[in-house]
């Protein structure tokens, strides 16, 4: 019965977003998935990150049971300022991070003072 109950329920990865010069960065922690259980793919505006945390088969009964598998789902909206045919992703120590590129014409230009 509980496996029932797992294969219904949505989880949320936990996220952090921050933005350098030229670049914003998505992480996602994501621990026990494996990368091919991760599904990555940009509709329209929104970038979609979905798939599933595999449910572990002990041998026995639970006593305590706080991490649960099932489906995981995320979308984010993406500005015209991100580039979508450069974005990264690589999974390191459960951790999902996205390296999404600001395109050229949306970064800050300097410009020069002249004298006269």
């Amino acid at each position: 019965m509980e496996k029932n109950i797992e294969s219904k329920r949505t989880l949320v990865p936990a996220a952090d977003i921050y933005q350098e010069s030229d670049r914003v960065v998505l992480s996602l922690e994501m621990p026990g998935v494996a990368k091919d259980d991760i599904e990555l793919k940009i509709e329209n505006d929104n970038l979609i990150v979905s798939g599933r945390r595999q449910p572990d088969n002990p041998n026995g009964r639970y006593v305590l049971r706080e991490r649960i598998g099932g489906d995981f789902y995320k979308r984010y909206t993406l500005d015209e300022t991100i580039d979508r045919n450069r974005i990264d992703a690589a999974m390191r120590g459960g951790v999902l991070t996205l390296t999404m590129h600001v395109k050229e014409a949306a970064k800050p230009k300097r410009i020069e003072i002249k004298s006269r």
